[in-house]
């Protein structure tokens, strides 16, 4: 939704460097800046142009980080003065994000953070961190950087080099990622990993790329939604929303632009199934995105990425390039006399920003804090506009149930989940990755596709830290949304992460405490509130030996209710499944 704009800049007296400048010029075009000297009577035609202009605002602080290593008053000020945004509006949004720096770090270093979530917090991320800085670098702990298969994690923001993660392998080279390995699962999502080179358009299209959106330009819109809505998609992100309804309502908003979203922006621990999709196959979420914009009418398509993505981000990048220059996005798609083109946004490291609203918040200019529904996105999304927001994985179904028809999508799964998932498998087990099985496979099956667990399990945290502990003794539970919730748990994103009894669980459900407290915007009393006593409670039970007395129970369950009930958005919904489900299976805290 539009926000009201403050005409007083307030600047301050600091001034840009030449590099500063030449970096937000690059992002803002000196020709572009939004210089408008408002009298007491506002001039709608410039308060429109800065309202225009504001979502440059998340690149352009990008640009001053990547410069200078921080974000300077200098640099902030010539930013703002070229956006018309009020410093403090803008230093508001800065300190918002895990990535930016408004405080000068003093050193002329990359920084080099290291995931100290789920996985890489049972596989040494803290020794890993010492490690590190015993070499000379400068360490910084931070939340799930969504490289869980290869844990410990770390991923570099470079300052006088490029950010990226030692673990990727050179651009010019691609591998196979680990996938479904029986023989009898059909691979839909994965069938080009591995296969095609992701940095060639021609490549993509040898192996059945735009297929799909040809047989859409044929068919035309309103039959694409109603083959979505017969194969029965729900959206792979975690909330399992019909993907035909949101896309049916957005298509039937009339004269007002429209936007369509890839949420690439996976930060919930556990989960890198996006990150695989996006850094080996790029053109198919440009093809995936591309055929939701036709289908709801949308000329606008972006795709909002983690910061933490730096090979999926050039990955991306040039298949948008390469296929705005086949024609495949522009003017006239695939001559279908359908105006669309898409544009990479790219986070700066917060967890909350996956809520879709949040995330809108963010790609306009503001914190990331979400909306109260309604309105719903539907109607008010991206600058008040009609917009319709999937994940990567959603959108690749869509371009199955396309290509081969709704009665081909329905013949895996189940009559209630149709299709096949990806499942995030790491932990302690064989062999994390990525996993493609159908709908309705059971846990067990899963695991045993990944070489089976190492160790003798005592937990599996289902769903991500948003999730839930289960004991191993469910490995029979199918995998669907309706099975998990009858167990008690969820099937989230697609997170599968095995913990063995080695595992000191006090200080795990500690970290995921942790992990919440610094993840809630704080927009809301009841999130804000109840993250920081969850995480009181838990640093006083550690401190008491892991003992945890009942009425400290009670009060987790008292906040657990309020969060569930009162918070605006999924954060606080959830933000005390794992603990509780710790202190039901016995893994933490027994009582006193």
């Amino acid at each position: 939704m539009h926000r009201g704009l403050v005409a007083d800049l307030k600047l301050t007296v600091d001034t840009s460097t030449s590099d500063e400048r030449a970096a937000v010029d690059a992002v803002i075009s000196p020709d572009d800046h939004a210089v408008i000297h408002e009298t007491e009577r506002l001039v709608r035609g410039g308060t429109e142009r800065r309202r225009d202009r504001r979502h440059l605002l998340l690149p352009g602080l990008h640009a001053l980080q990547a410069t200078a290593g921080w974000i300077s008053p200098g640099g902030m000020n010539y930013l703002c003065a070229a956006l018309q945004v009020p410093p403090a509006e803008a230093f508001g949004v800065a300190s918002f994000y895990e990535l930016f720096r408004t405080d000068d770090p003093g050193h002329d270093q990359s920084v080099h953070h290291v995931c100290m979530d789920t996985s890489c917090h049972i596989a040494g991320a803290e020794e890993f961190a010492q490690q590190l800085e015993s070499e000379g670098k400068q360490v910084h702990r931070g939340p799930c950087l969504g490289q869980c298969e290869r844990a410990p994690a770390r991923f570099v923001q470079g300052r006088n080099e490029p950010d990226h993660v030692p673990a990727d392998v050179p651009d010019e080279l691609f591998v196979l990622p680990q996938r479904a390995a029986d023989p009898d699962v059909e691979l839909r999502l994965l069938q080009r990993l591995g296969v095609v080179d992701p940095t060639s358009l021609s490549s993509y299209r040898e192996h059945g790329g735009y297929v799909a959106l040809a047989r859409a330009v044929e068919i035309g819109p309103q039959a694409v939604i109603d083959a979505v809505r017969a194969a029965g998609l729900s959206g792979r992100g975690g909330a399992a929303f019909p993907t035909a309804i949101k896309w049916q309502g957005v298509a039937d908003e009339q004269g007002r632009p429209k936007h369509v979203i890839a949420n690439a922006d996976e930060s919930e621990p556990g989960t890198f199934k996006d990150r695989h999709l996006m850094e080996h196959d790029p053109f198919s979420l440009i093809e995936g995105l591309t055929l939701a914009g036709l289908a709801t009418g949308a000329e606008n398509g972006w795709i909002y990425i983690r910061g933490e993505y730096p090979l999926a981000t050039r990955r991306l990048a040039n298949a948008i390039e390469q296929c705005r220059t086949a024609g495949l996005l522009g003017a006239d798609v695939l001559g279908s006399g359908h105006r669309f083109d898409i544009e990479l946004r790219r986070g700066a490291g917060a967890y909350i920003c996956g809520e879709e609203t949040a995330l809108m918040e963010s790609m306009a200019g503001f914190r990331g804090e979400p909306r109260n529904k309604p309105p719903f996105p539907s109607t008010h999304g991206l600058f008040g506009e009609p917009t319709a927001v999937n994940n990567p994985e959603t959108l690749l179904n869509a371009l199955v149930i396309v290509e081969h028809g709704p009665e081909s999508f329905r013949r895996v799964g189940t009559e209630q989940s149709p299709g096949t998932r990806l499942f995030c498998l790491s932990g302690h087990v064989a062999t994390p990755g990525v996993y493609e099985v159908p709908m309705g496979t059971t846990l067990g099956a899963v695991i045993d596709l990944a070489g089976g667990a190492t160790g003798t399990t005592r937990a599996i945290l289902m769903g991500g830290a948003a999730g839930s502990f289960i004991g191993a003794d469910q490995l029979d539970m199918p995998l669907t949304q309706g099975d998990t919730r009858e167990r008690g748990t969820t099937l989230g994103s697609g997170v599968i992460t095995l913990f063995d009894d080695s595992v000191d669980f006090t200080s795990l459900v500690l970290r995921i405490a942790e992990f919440f407290k610094g993840e809630s915007c704080g927009q809301c009393v009841p999130c804000r509130v109840g993250v920081v006593r969850q995480h009181e409670v838990l640093v006083e039970m550690s401190a008491n030996g892991g003992a945890l007395r009942n009425d400290r129970n009670t009060l987790i369950d008292d906040m657990a209710v309020a969060m569930a009930d009162a918070s605006i958005c999924g954060l606080g919904h959830t933000a005390s499944g794992a603990v509780q489900s710790a202190i039901r299976l016995g893994l933490i805290g027994s009582a006193t």
